[in-house]
């Protein structure tokens, strides 16, 4: 591309201060940004990340369309929500405009098994616009290209093990409840295990009607299944309570959770496959004890078995450094919704990011 790429934020929460800064020091064109927060709308954008103004203000939302119409775009990054019943709009939005559009939603980074009348829909509309969509951010490169690259090191695989684990202090009081944190087991098996005796297609009809919504690692088995060339034979869902050996305070909660109560959970998802590989992945979200932090593990069994663990990731600066490099990967992709196994490994890019888009 002889150009910068024009890119476009839609919505310009915490993960905007980033992407925008970001965005902008590869190279790119920030041209508009979306929200619908009449506490943001209006505001320059240089404020939002902390710089001198920039001359472009947020818009509201509901004028995207006739915005995107006016600056035409190469490239829209869409930091709202996590399912994709609350991205169908955006997308949908984008895709009628020709503009390729990349999310930081989870399940966007493989939906197909999980909200797969969406995103045949969609898929649908961004053929006939001429664009690509996609989700990416941290799952993307932390429990994706870098368990499929260690996976090149090994002769065999028997099993590939992962877990990924967040304090449920830091996100709100309805994540901390979602996962159990203060229930008793007794209670966490009656209100959130109820669902651990299903079958794989029980589970998988729950999932698909939206019934039943299933932790991100559902989406990434069927990521990773897809980038290894792996065939699904079933997938199921366990959520397993934590506990600790004394009392611990919730902030969040406001309250004291007693010792072996439920401080939050585990979602364990597990892949059987034709192939012999069984894949099981866990979401680890928890009220923390004292000497607890972040921490993402993945272990490939076989010869030779394998771990590799990452304490303390900068989740949300990683989410947005990973998205600002796919971009020049998605407008360079096939018009549809195109998941990121799909697409080559991401890259740093040491230049403009102009200059790494070859279809232009």
């Amino acid at each position: 591309m002889d150009r910068k790429v024009k890119i476009v934020q839609y919505g310009c929460g915490k993960m905007s201060v980033y992407l925008m800064r970001y965005a902008m020091e590869k190279g790119g064109e920030l041209v508009a940004a979306f929200d619908a927060n009449p506490g943001v709308i209006g505001r320059d954008i240089g404020e939002i990340i902390g710089t001198a103004p920039l001359g472009i203000k947020v818009t509201d939302a509901a004028k995207a369309d006739e915005v995107l119409k006016q600056t035409k775009p190469d490239v829209c990054i869409i930091a709202t929500r996590s399912t994709m019943a609350e991205l169908k709009e955006a997308f949908a939005l984008c895709a009628k405009n020709g503009v390729n559009a990349i999310s930081t939603c989870e399940e966007a980074l493989f939906p197909w098994n999980s909200s797969p009348d969406i995103t045949r829909e969609l898929d649908e509309l961004a053929k006939a616009g001429g664009c690509t969509l996609c989700g990416s951010g941290y799952p993307d490169l932390f429990w994706g290209t870098m368990v499929t690259n260690l996976a090149g090191s090994s002769v065999s695989i028997t099993k590939i093990k992962g877990s990924s684990s967040y304090n449920v202090e830091d996100y709100g009081i309805a994540l901390a409840k979602g996962h159990g944190a203060g229930l008793t087991i007794e209670e966490f098996h009656r209100e959130i295990g109820n669902y651990n005796s299903l079958s794989s297609d029980e589970i998988k009809e729950l999932v698909i009607k939206g019934a039943y919504i299933p932790s991100y690692m559902w989406n990434q088995n069927g990521w990773l299944c897809s980038r290894l060339g792996l065939t699904i034979l079933s997938q199921t869902q366990k959520c397993v309570p934590h506990t600790y050996q004394s009392d611990l305070h919730s902030s969040t909660l406001d309250m004291t959770i007693k010792a072996g109560d439920a401080t939050g959970m585990s979602a364990i998802v597990t892949t059987e496959t034709a192939e012999g590989i069984t894949l099981e992945t866990e979401c680890i979200g928890k009220v923390y004890a004292p000497d607890e932090y972040d921490k993402n593990e993945w272990t490939l069994f076989g010869e030779p078995e394998t771990t590799v663990i990452v304490n303390r990731p900068a989740t949300v600066e990683l989410t947005c450094g990973t998205i600002v490099n796919r971009i020049p990967q998605l407008i360079d992709s096939p018009p549809g919704y195109i998941t990121t196994d799909k697409m080559p490994d991401n890259a740093y890019m040491a230049r403009p990011m102009h200059e790494y888009v070859k279809s232009r």
